[in-house]
Parts: structure tokens; sequence; C-alpha cells
């Protein structure tokens, strides 16, 4: 076994191999603190001949136990990837990606599994480490090493591989990943924070990835294998040449024009190309040719004339216009479009207890704000089957809920649970980032209170060989497929709130990355004025569909009255009163109903509960039980006591059914509480209170006892005393 140790953030960070996982490829175990996760790379012995693309595979194992825990799943144990597994194995797979052999098409399969989790490191940093490790002690081609680093930044202070607790108080939560000579990959949540303090953060993180490409290159020295020769196929350069003459003359000046029906061109030029050529070389050589050449002639349009596939120019952003309120029954509904690539988000507001719980290795348990992407094949004229979310769909979906989350309110201002649902309707490019501006509209409509609108965009890169580059903004999908770079940036006026970069290159310089970031500044800015002249702040109101939370505080030490034995008295409010209803440990109790009505009596039921019992307070309650020596009144819910016999009538009684049976209501006042709790309370001195009102008649009460002046009169006939004894 060998392992090779350094220290960052004051933690040390070990790689070892050779004890698990003899027959992999390569296989390492990585630990920082008490967070171990083990790495396998595998590769299949030929290529797969019907791909052409690298099919790399990244599985990111989540065991419960690695955190104590036992799955809360019926069959208690673990089952398909949850989202946040999925997020880490993506955040894994796209720095590994640039940086394998072109044209590899044998099957790669990078396998991580949690085997400790402390729940204060976390382990998505080990997993692209050690999978970077791994792939360099085996034999599987890799151009690497790669380091990644967590960055956070409190207080004006820069933060390496924050644990749990400081990132909760962080204004920034960014992995960079890179190669000794370039940035690689970046992934970033923050709080409104300038473009200038992220670029800064960046440059720290890389700075930390060179002392962790240092430790792995003396790993790799020591235990690495010989590299396997794989056989990349590459085109005949005679079939790429004879190509791009045939598109030269096909598109003498360039391939793109306003007002051009560029892919119906192109597809036209493809299936004559494979007519002419056909019988010289086979179908996928002509379209991996015709791919190529157009590729090419993309760039060199970009890079030479600053002329883009759409006729706009570098910075240009596509037509974009709003809509809210474009569902009548929904809570709240946006519509955004950008080009060919339209959103519509949709808000649902629910009570705190439609929370998300969350079963993962993860410290977070549960989540109240939610945001759903949906990519249906219609969106791109496409017909495929309709399953689940994918790997792309649940991506997508985070990174804009992660732009989103630093505006959302806190429960404490508006306690309801949030989720976003953005349907995609037309994809050319960036439906993550038009999902980002499809939700604030959205948000606004529902009436929820942001603190600021948020807006997305999506920058592209095209580069050559020597020192030239263009940044492009508001990148289409021909452009995401040509060019190097798919850099997002969502935020609001003030700053960044979520970054998502990747490269199909081998790395980018800062310089790049500081045009792109200041480019996209820009972009957002006029994204974010064309929002307001459709919607500039939430509306005042919720809609009458969403449901209405009450707030209300109850003795903490009550809760249990409103609770009930079971669950049984809460339950029968939430059933009578059609409500739902939340209850924090500090007294706070959340109603919410659509119904103002209803959450007007379950109040009153949940305030009869609680209320203290006054010695000398009047109350009207219902007669539950009786016995030989008195009647027992629930005066509210949940709280009854006894009326003695000698305290029903201002008379002599004989038996209690003469005066009261149960559910006869009366109206009583309370003599005593004993020290056990239990109440004492008195019909008699009621009439007694009354006889001191003066003489005014007041009609009949539920007690059936015609009411003149003060004094209840006795019904004719004669007394109850003497009842049995005859006249």
């Amino acid at each position: 076994m060998s392992s090779f140790q350094t220290e960052i953030g004051g933690r040390i960070l070990s790689v070892e191999t050779g004890k698990f996982a003899g027959q992999a490829n390569g296989a390492v175990t990585v630990s920082y603190g008490e967070t171990v996760v083990l790495v396998t790379a595998c590769i299949s012995p030929k290529p797969r001949p019907d791909v052409d693309f690298l099919p790399l595979t990244v599985d990111y194992e989540e065991r419960l136990y690695a955190a104590g825990k036992i799955p809360g799943s019926f069959f208690r144990r673990e089952g398909r990837p949850g989202e946040e597994a999925i997020l880490a194995a993506r955040l894994t797979d796209r720095p590994l990606r640039p940086l394998f052999p072109k044209g590899l098409r044998h099957d790669v399969q990078i396998v991580v599994t949690v085997l400790s989790a402390d729940q204060e490191n976390e382990p998505e940093i080990l997993s692209i480490i050690g999978a970077s490790a791994a792939l360099g002690i085996s034999d599987i081609p890799f151009d690497g090493p790669i380091g990644a680093t967590r960055v956070g930044y409190s207080s004006g202070q820069f933060m390496l591989n924050p644990t749990f607790s400081e990132l909760a108080g962080s204004e920034i939560d960014l992995v960079v990943a890179g190669t000794k000579e370039a940035v690689v990959m970046i992934e970033a949540g923050a709080r409104e924070v300038p473009e200038e303090i992220i670029l800064e953060a960046v440059k720290v993180g890389q700075e930390t990835n060179l002392k962790v490409i240092e430790l792995q290159e003396d790993f790799i020295r020591a235990c690495g294998k010989p590299k396997l020769k794989v056989e990349v196929s590459e085109l005949p350069p005679e079939l790429e040449a004879e190509v791009e003459d045939w598109l030269e003359s096909k598109f003498p000046q360039h391939i793109f024009g306003n007002g051009f029906d560029r892919e119906q061109a192109w597809e036209s030029a493809r299936e004559e190309l494979l007519e002419k050529l056909g019988g010289s070389f086979s179908e996928q050589q002509l379209a991996l040719a015709f791919e190529s050449c157009l590729r090419k002639q993309v760039r060199a349009d970009i890079l030479e004339r600053g002329l883009r596939p759409s006729g706009r120019g570098l910075r240009d952003i596509r037509p974009i216009s709003c809509e809210v309120g474009t569902l009548p029954r929904t809570h709240g509904s946006g519509l955004f479009t950008r080009g060919k690539t339209q959103v519509l988000t949709i808000t649902t507001l629910g009570s705190p207890r439609e929370e998300q719980i969350i079963d993962s290795i993860s410290r977070e348990e549960y989540k109240r704000f939610m945001h759903h992407y949906n990519f249906p094949p219609f969106s791109t004229g496409e017909t495929r089957r309709m399953s689940g979310p994918g790997r792309r769909e649940i991506g997508h979906g985070a990174l804009a809920e992660r732009a989103l989350l630093p505006v959302i309110p806190e429960e404490s201002e508006f306690p309801y649970t949030i989720r976003l649902v953005s349907e995609v309707l037309s994809s050319n490019g960036s439906t993550s980032m038009a999902s980002v501006c499809g939700g604030s509209l959205s948000l606004m409509d529902a009436g929820v209170p942001i603190k600021s609108p948020v807006a997305g965009i999506a920058m592209g890169l095209v580069t050559d060989v020597g020192e030239r580059y263009a940044v492009l903004s508001d990148i289409e999908g021909l452009e995401d497929h040509f060019g190097d770079m798919d850099f997002k940036v969502a935020g609001t006026s003030r700053g960044v709130t979520a970054i998502q970069m990747d490269l199909k290159t081998k790395g980018i310089s800062f310089e790049i990355i500081r045009d792109a970031l200041e480019q996209a500044r820009e972009g957002r800015l006029l994204i974010l004025d064309r929002m307001r002249e459709t919607i500039s702040q939430s509306r005042p109101q919720l809609s009458k569909y969403a449901p209405k939370i009450t707030k209300i505080t109850i003795d903490p030490d009550k809760i249990r009255q409103v609770i009930g034995p079971g669950g049984r008295t809460i339950r029968a409010i939430t059933e009578e009163t059609k409500t739902s209803i939340d209850i924090d440990n500090d007294g706070t109790i959340l109603i919410g109903s659509t119904d103002e009505g209803a959450t007007k009596k379950a109040i009153q039921l949940i305030e009869d509960l609680t209320q203290e019992v006054e010695v000398g307070g009047l109350y009207t309650g219902k007669v539950t039980r009786i016995t030989d020596f008195g009647a027992f009144v629930e005066i509210f819910p949940g709280k009854e006591g006894l009326v003695h016999i000698s305290e029903l009538a201002d008379y002599h009684v004989s038996r209690v059914e003469d005066v009261v049976k149960p559910g006869d209501e009366i109206m009583v006042t309370v003599i005593g509480i004993d020290p056990l709790g239990r109440i004492k309370l008195s019909r008699k001195a009621v009439f007694e209170k009354l006889s001191q009102i003066p003489r005014a008649r007041v009609g009949v009460g539920k007690e059936g006892i015609e009411r003149h002046g003060s004094r209840p009169r006795r019904p004719r006939g004669n007394p109850p005393s003497s009842r049995g004894k005859g006249k």
C-alpha cells in the first residue's frame, strides 16, 4: 500500500492505493478529515464502433452507512442515486471529459463510493481528486492530473475547503478544477457577489490546485502504470480536404446570412454530399467529415470576421419577450422567450409541511425551495421516449435553483414551501438560464417577496492555436456545439448568484474568465431591464388560489394540548376545518387554507385549547358525563371540570339528571383549581352573579330558563326537589 499526503486548509489530504479494489485499472482512496471516498477507474478492452463521442460514465454512490444513517425507504437500502449524488457525479465528470484523447471510443467508467462522511468535509471535492488520481495511476490515457478546491468567502477573507458549518455563513460556495496550466471547470453559488471577487476566488482556488496536482504527480510517479496504446480513429486527410473544397463551392461567401434557414440548407448539403461521395467513403465517415469542416468554417467566421451563425455581433443578445400571469389557476407563472428558446415557469406555494425531505449523507434534512426542470422532446422538434428526469434535467434544474435561492425570502418572513417547475417549450441554447429568468418572473407574479429579480445568460468561446479568442454573449445551440466553452452566469443587478463553466478545451486563462464575467454582467443587466418592463417587483398579494398562511403563537408548554394524545386533537381540527397546521417547538403555529373562514375557525379551536382557566371566569360548556355526585363539563376542548351536585342550582338538587343531561350546554364559573390541576365549577354561582344585574327582560337562554332580569326563574310546576314524592 502506498500513501501520499499534503496539508490543505489546515487539514491533511491523503491519497492511497493498494488496499482496495485490486482488479480495477486504477483504484485510490482519498481522505480529508474523517471523510473517505473510494474511486475506481476501468476501461473496456475494445472501442465501441457505434458511437462518435467519448463513452465516459461517472457513478457517484452514496452509502448512508458513511454518515451513520439507515435509508428511509421501505426496503431500508439505497436505491437509484438521489439528486445530490447525481449532481456530485456531474461535478466529477465535467473537468475530466476534456482531458481524454480526442477520438477515444472505449467505455471508461469512474465509480466513486463514499465510505465515510464526517458531515463537515464534503466528499465532492475528494471525488474529483480521486478520479484524477485513479486515472493517473491506471493504464487509461488521460491528460491529467487535475486539482479541485472549494473556496468560501466571509468577512473579506477566502476560505479553502470550508467545512459545512463555515459554508453556512459564506457569501461564496465556489468549486474550481484545473490542470497545472489552466482552469477547466467552475461551479459556484453566491449571494449577489461582484464579479471581481468571484475572479479572485477562482485564482485562490487554482493556486491551491497546484499543490494538489503536485501531490498527485508524486503519487503517479511512484504507483503509475504504463499507458495503453489506444487506437484513435481519424478521418482520411483526403476526405476532409475534398469535403472542405466542396463546402466552399457550395457556400462561396459564408454559410450564414440574415433570414437564411441555415439548418435546412445544411441538411440539404449533407444529403447531397452523401449522394456524391457515398461510393468512396462510408456514411459515418462522410457525416463526420461534414461536421468537422462545418465546425472549422463556423469558427473561422467568428474569429476572422466577427460573424456569428445568426449574423449577430459577439455581444448581441437575441430578441427577448416576457409575460406573466400566463396560466389562470396556478399560483404564479412566467413565460420567458429569447430567440428560439422559450421556457414557461410555474410557481406553486404550499405549507411548511410540504418541504422536501432529503435522505442522503448530507447534513441537510429538509428543503423548502425547489426548482424542477423538464425538457420534453418537442422542444427540439424531435421524437423520443418520455421518462423521468435524466442527469441533464436534474443538473439544469439545480443550477437555476441555486441561482434563485439567494433572493428567496426567509421562512420567518414568508412561511411557505415554494416549488418552481420550468417547462422548456422550445430550445436553442441556454434553457437553464432562461429558466432562471422565467423563475424570477413567475415568483414575482405569485407575490413571493423576492429580494431582487435574477437573470441568467450563457457565454461561449472560440479560440485557435494562437492567442486569438472570441467570447460570445447568449450562445445558441450551434455555437455551444462548435464552440469551446459553455459559461453560464446568473445574478441580480448587484452581483452574481450562480456560475457553471464547462470546457471542451484543456483549460482557459484568467484573462478569458475575466472577459467572460464582464461580458456576462453587461448582458445580464440588459436582460433584467427587459424583464422589469413586464413586472418590476413582486405583486402585493398572493393569488386567490394560493393557500394563505396565518401565524399565531402559543405557550410552548401547551403544544401537547393542541397535538393531543397520539395527535388525535390536531387531526380532528384539520379534518373539521380542512386546513393545514404546522407547529414549531417554539410555539409558532402556521395555519394554511384558501378559505378565510376555515382559518378563523381553526384559530378559535386552538385558542380554546390553549387558553388559561381563570378562577372567577364565566364559561359556556357542554356536559360530557354525569355521576351521582355531579356533572363534568367541558368548558373548552380538552379541558373539563366538575360541577358538584350542590353547585348545580340555587336550590336543592336531589338527582343530577333532574337538572342536566349529557350534551346540554350550561354556563358555569370556576370556583377553584386544586393542586392537581382539577377544576371546580359552579352553576349556582352563575345565578348569584346574574342576580346582581339590573332587572331587564333578556329572553330565553340555551338552558331553557326564562330570564326576567337577573334571576333565572324556575319552570312552572313542582320544584325539582319535590319530584318523586307525590303532590
